[in-house]
């Protein structure tokens, strides 16, 4: 139920006996556990041999200024440009986009990594945390490229996670930092950011992660915590099945449940199936706090590990890894 962040490059004695608890699902990396390619393989490999049973490896490789995985990858564009290409050409901007999927899943699949939390589906209003991550500011456009993006993470053998659900990118406010509030009603909210949600469900998304916003006029707690958002509105209105994450417990928005037991307890209680915990310094607050809940059920999270045996060393020689090189480069969109 929880998936950890750790220290450094290799693990340390404390982080082996962290992976061995039963309520320890996965692990999420991040560039201060990168240092090249190799490390980053030999790490994905340690942790996996220090588990008792399989867990999810994952990272946010999204491009532009959030890709934690930077020497030896390519440096994806962020994904703002696909949305100023669309406006001259769409059909060339989403072919495009589902080549960034396939890119980025597929190098993240050669370093032993199950999972980038990809794609961004929020629209781009001029949220700070989201800015350039985001598509487009149009819904429709938005749902066109979360179809592509599922499509060429799918084509390279990785799940998809839609983020962050209900939508992040209408208010100002960075949750990392401060409490976000949306005041706009559900009716609005369903014909705007809950459309690329739901072409991202159709389209076969195994995953959905949860923002840390308050709509009021819907659920008086932020959505992570709330029990009308994920399982009345995703689970059951949607029709959503798959995994639900929550957002990271560490960021300040999150604070508003109250202390580390409090926020994975409400995160839980509400119907997230995993809760992040990307701060080392907070997992063993954590394990403490889950030890009187029962432990996930086995293979909570097997949806999620990458599928096929994806290798560097037989990417380098793929046309299409080339190919996709050479199409993506930083002046996405530009003009």
């Amino acid at each position: 139920m929880l998936v950890i962040g750790i220290g450094g490059h290799a693990l340390t004695a404390e982080e082996r006996d962290w992976l061995q608890h039963p309520a320890v699902s996965g692990v999420i990396l991040f560039s201060r556990n990168f240092a090249s390619k190799a490390q980053a393989a030999e790490l994905s490999a340690a942790i996996r041999a220090a588990a008792s049973r399989p867990l999810l490896l994952c990272v946010d490789q999204e491009g532009g200024r959030v890709q934690r995985f930077r020497d030896g990858y390519h440096p994806l564009p962020a994904l703002e440009g696909f949305g100023r290409l669309h406006g001259r050409d769409p059909q060339a901007a989403l072919a495009l986009a589902r080549e960034h999927a396939w890119l980025m899943a597929s190098e993240i699949r050669a370093t032993g990594v199950d999972l980038s939390f990809a794609p961004v589906v929020d629209l781009g209003r001029g949220n700070r945390a989201i800015g350039d991550r985001a598509f487009s500011e149009s819904p429709e456009v938005v749902a066109d490229f979360t179809r592509a993006y599922v499509a060429g993470m799918h084509e390279a053998g990785m799940a998809a996670t839609l983020k962050h659900f209900p939508g992040h990118g209408s208010v100002l406010e960075d949750t990392h930092f401060d409490d976000a509030v949306d005041p706009r009603p559900l009716e609005t909210l369903r014909a705007e950011d809950l459309l690329p949600f739901a072409a991202g469900i159709a389209a076969g998304a195994e995953a959905v992660m949860m923002a840390h916003v308050k709509y009021p006029a819907v659920a008086p707690e932020p959505a992570g915590y709330s029990p009308r958002w994920i399982g009345e509105i995703l689970r059951r209105e949607m029709g959503f099945d798959g995994i639900v994450f929550s957002d990271d417990i560490g960021m300040a928005a999150a604070e508003s449940a109250g202390g580390v037991k409090a926020r994975i307890d409400a995160h839980l209680d509400a119907g997230c199936d995993a809760v992040l915990v990307c701060a080392p310094a907070l997992v063993a607050d954590s394990l403490q706090a889950v030890a009187d809940r029962p432990s996930p059920r086995d293979g909570l999270l097997a949806p999620l590990l990458g599928r096929g045996d994806v290798n560097w060393a037989g990417l380098a020689a793929a046309p299409r890894h080339a190919g996709a090189r050479d199409r993506l480069g930083p002046d996405l969109g530009a003009g």
